[in-house]
């Protein structure tokens, strides 16, 4: 069972291992944009992003047969 962590902790997270766990696993962020004009939506945008590294997306090879 993992400890929990008090909400007051201040451990910080250097840009790079952040960046690493970002890359290993992968993140998707969506978000979505509406502008209106007097309460009559005109444009509706929907954005949907993929942030991971190539070897994260890409399957291992197979092993070489001996």
């Amino acid at each position: 069972m993992v400890p929990a962590v008090p909400a007051d902790d201040t451990r910080r997270i250097a840009l790079v291992d952040l960046l690493d766990r970002v890359l290993g696993g992968g993140v998707v962020i969506t978000g979505e944009i509406t502008l209106s004009l007097a309460d009559v939506d005109m444009v509706r945008i929907s954005l949907r992003t993929l942030i991971a590294s190539v070897s994260a997306l890409e399957p291992a090879p197979d092993p070489p047969d001996t």
